[in-house]
């Protein structure tokens, strides 16, 4: 039997919009609202390079990635091909106008994934130094 938290309301979702849930471990859970109003949840990472999937644009069932466009289905985290990969992909209940997420996904799945790194990373392009403007 599941433990279900309230995360946010209906209304708190926008039409075809995510928002995003922190944890303490772990990249955040992207709650996503198409324009059915039904709701999903997946881990805000994309399998490919890790783009924040909760920036995506959501279309139908899927979210595009915000940074390559990659096609993820919302209810599976499955990519669409010719593209391959998955997203972990949260149980989610809507009681009233209440979202809930399954208490032990939130807590365990995908913590074991590594984060994305927005920028560039130390070491990976030279220093930058100040240009000498003239006198």
């Amino acid at each position: 039997m599941s433990a279900w938290i309230p995360v946010c309301t209906l209304d708190d979702l926008p039409l075809l919009g995510a928002r995003r849930l922190e944890r303490p471990k772990g990249a955040p859970v992207a709650v996503f609202r198409n324009a059915d109003n039904e709701v999903f949840a997946l881990l805000d990472r994309c399998p490919h390079k890790g783009g924040p999937l909760s920036q995506g644009i959501v279309s139908g069932r899927s979210v595009a990635c915000p940074l390559h466009n990659w096609s993820i289905g919302l209810d599976s985290g499955q990519v669409a091909a010719p593209d391959e990969g998955c997203t972990p992909a949260f149980a989610v209940k809507v009681e009233g106008n209440v979202v809930h997420l399954d208490r032990d996904q939130v807590a365990t799945l995908g913590i074991d994934l590594p984060l994305p790194q927005a920028g560039p990373c130390r070491g990976s392009r030279p220093e930058l130094k100040p240009t000498p403007q003239p006198t």
